[in-house]
């Protein structure tokens, strides 16, 4: 372990300057759950199933920070670390490899088609069109794979996107008292009006699961902010870069000097991490308000390309052009911020997982190669999607959610667990890890996160896919 390289953390409001990776984490996972989801969630049940957003949100906090503290204690990413579960070789990247291809190919097309929805309602141009340019811009944004571009880019659509939704969710605020019951853990039924519609279910639980599935994005995004942390060089990742496993020979060095410095680097992360989901609570609850106050009254619950004009209209109607603009820009803006971040994850964790599963392809061709390889792939991908199932985002959002955001899930709970407890312990010297040891309450967050969305997952996912 190279000492040198492990700069001291900051301390007090110094600690701001460097929170990049929670703006690129928070950009990335606001984005279709938020827009499409909470917002058609919202009109459907109202907002008695606001606990979802907050359990959803918060539980996934605990995987994506407790994958960071790995990351910040050891250098590699959560795929490098998946690789070292104990059990046959590469079987946990092998898995999450043929998973997160098919999700991947389906969760960004979604989420492009809906951007180029929303795009296409503020300037008049094909959506198809659209689309087309949504897809180059995060390409484009992507393409040179460095941290810095990409957490100034989305920092600026955080900005927008709270800026906007808050407007208009001040709004419709239902107040004190229902804002209280919504936390009550009840499961409202679908409402008469709702449940004979053509494309809602009288099963509440076909629209909750979806809103658990994205709510801090899926599987992936935890994955991902393990990657903004690489990029932004937090404690032993300094110097690091991406699509490397761990120095272990170094790291079984380790100086009491230099685990003191990373465990400082742990706390930035914590307030790092702590902002992230507090943008995603806030943000994802004001969408999901703005539905149930605007759209549910007017019993709306929109489909297909009616999202955008529909939201356009309504919010038009109750605050003039300026309400209605500012929601479908903040709407927009998401989603583009989704797309951009998609593209900028998702390579990264398939050329992992190619790099570890496949060695061959990791000599014959470098990291860089193997990221841009699969952002062309995904271009190509978004542009057959465009064709074929432009007029389904909602749809493709939803099950998107549902595969890549809750089934993985509490699998990915128990791997970082057995990550920060049982593998961390043989990387570190004994000297370091006692300094660096994680706290119990990590074990307790990551169980909890694993109980929970193994519930949703054997009990609800099953009625809400085959039943009624």
């Amino acid at each position: 372990m190279n000492d040198i390289a492990i700069k001291k953390a900051p301390v007090g409001l110094a600690v701001l300057a460097l929170l990049g990776p929670s703006m690129v984490w928070a950009a990335e996972y606001i984005g279709s759950g938020e827009v499409i989801i909470a917002t058609r969630t919202g009109a459907i049940l109202g907002t008695g199933v606001l606990w979802a957003i907050i359990i959803g949100v918060f539980l996934k906090f605990w995987i994506g920070m407790s994958g960071a503290r790995y990351t910040v204690c050891t250098g590699e990413g959560m795929i490098d670390m998946f690789d070292r579960i104990p059990g046959p070789s590469h079987w946990v990247v092998w898995l999450v490899l043929v998973i997160q291809l098919a999700c991947a190919i389906f969760s960004i097309g979604a989420v492009a088609t809906a951007a180029g929805v929303f795009v296409s309602s503020i300037v008049p141009i094909n959506t198809k069109v659209a689309v087309c340019l949504v897809t180059i811009f995060a390409l484009a944004v992507a393409w040179s794979g460095i941290f810095d571009v990409l957490k100034i880019v989305m920092s600026i659509f955080v900005l927008i996107i709270v800026l906007g939704v808050i407007y208009v969710a001040v709004h419709v605020f239902p107040g004190l008292g229902e804002f209280l019951r919504s936390l009550s853990f009840s499961v409202p039924e679908v409402p008469e009006w709702a449940a004979s519609m053509e494309k809602v279910s009288d099963n509440p639980w076909k629209e909750i699961l979806p809103l658990l599935g994205w709510g801090a994005g899926g599987f992936a995004s935890q994955v991902w902010y393990t990657y903004w942390v690489l990029g932004a060089g937090y404690g032993a990742a300094a110097g690091r870069g991406y699509g490397k496993a761990a120095d272990v020979s170094s790291l079984r060095a380790m100086s009491r000097e230099a685990a003191e410095k990373i465990k400082g680097w742990c706390r930035v992360l914590y307030v790092d991490s702590s902002l992230a989901m507090v943008i995603g609570i806030v943000v994802t609850s004001a969408f999901f308000i703005a539905g149930a106050g605007v759209l549910g009254p007017q019993q709306l619950a929109p489909e297909g390309n009616e999202v955008a004009f529909t939201l356009s209209k309504v919010f038009s109607d109750g605050w003039g052009p300026v309400g209605g603009f500012l929601f479908i820009l903040a709407g927009a803006t998401a989603l583009i911020s989704t797309s951009t971040g998609q593209l900028a994850g998702w390579p990264r964790l398939l050329a992992d997982s190619f790099r570890i599963c496949i060695p061959g392809v990791a000599k014959k061709y470098s990291w860089k190669t193997q990221f841009r390889f699969f952002l062309l792939f995904f271009l190509c991908t978004n542009m057959i999607i465009v064709f074929f199932f432009e007029k389904s985002p909602v749809v493709l959002v939803k099950i998107s959610a549902i595969f890549e955001g809750l089934l993985l899930t509490p699998l990915q709970a128990i791997w970082v667990a057995i990550g920060l407890f049982v593998v961390m312990p043989k990387l570190l010297s004994k000297e370091a890890f006692k300094i660096l040891k994680p706290n119990w309450v990590f074990a307790v967050g990551l169980i909890i996160a694993f109980l929970v969305f193994g519930y949703f997952c054997v009990f609800q996912i099953p009625s809400a896919l085959f039943g009624k």
